[in-house]
């Protein structure tokens, strides 16, 4: 298979300078606001999302180095297939969050609910829609019983 590239839409702005210290997942991150910037070659692509509450970001882990097949997560103690887990140490290290949108102004999103590290490269964003994303959980696998879900 060929390799793919892509090329960051935007980046993303947050108050972690580093991944210590940065929320594990976005339901963590309540109310720490963020930036996002869209290049200016893509802002006409945000016609109408200020009509969204919440969207869905799609970025690379840019300070990602390496992974493991087993890990450990923050959520147990003992290890896991890296596939099972939401680990930003991956073969293609690609996040996805879910964030309020708070406001548009020309190509800047202004977000809140952020579990981003600063200066993160944007690959892309897709409208949180709960008919399209929400399905109901009937397993959470080895997560059972360590979450509320």
């Amino acid at each position: 298979m060929n390799e793919i590239i892509y090329k960051p839409i935007g980046i993303i702005y947050s108050p972690f300078k580093e991944p210590f210290g940065v929320p594990p997942q976005p339901k963590f991150g309540k109310g720490i606001k963020g930036k996002v910037e869209i290049f200016s070659e893509y802002c006409l692509g945000l016609k109408d999302i200020e009509g969204f509450s919440h969207i869905i970001l799609i970025y690379h882990f840019h300070l990602s180095r390496g992974y493991n097949l087993l890990t450990k997560p923050h959520w147990d103690d003992k290890k896991h297939g890296l596939f099972t887990t939401r680990s930003p140490r991956r073969p293609n290290p690609i996040g996805i969050s879910v964030v309020r949108l708070l406001g548009v102004k020309d190509c800047i999103l202004d977000i809140e609910d952020v579990d981003i590290v600063n200066k993160t490269p944007l690959l892309d964003i897709k409208p949180y829609v709960p008919e399209f994303n929400k399905e109901e959980v009937i397993k959470l696998g080895w997560l059972e019983g360590k979450i509320k879900s």
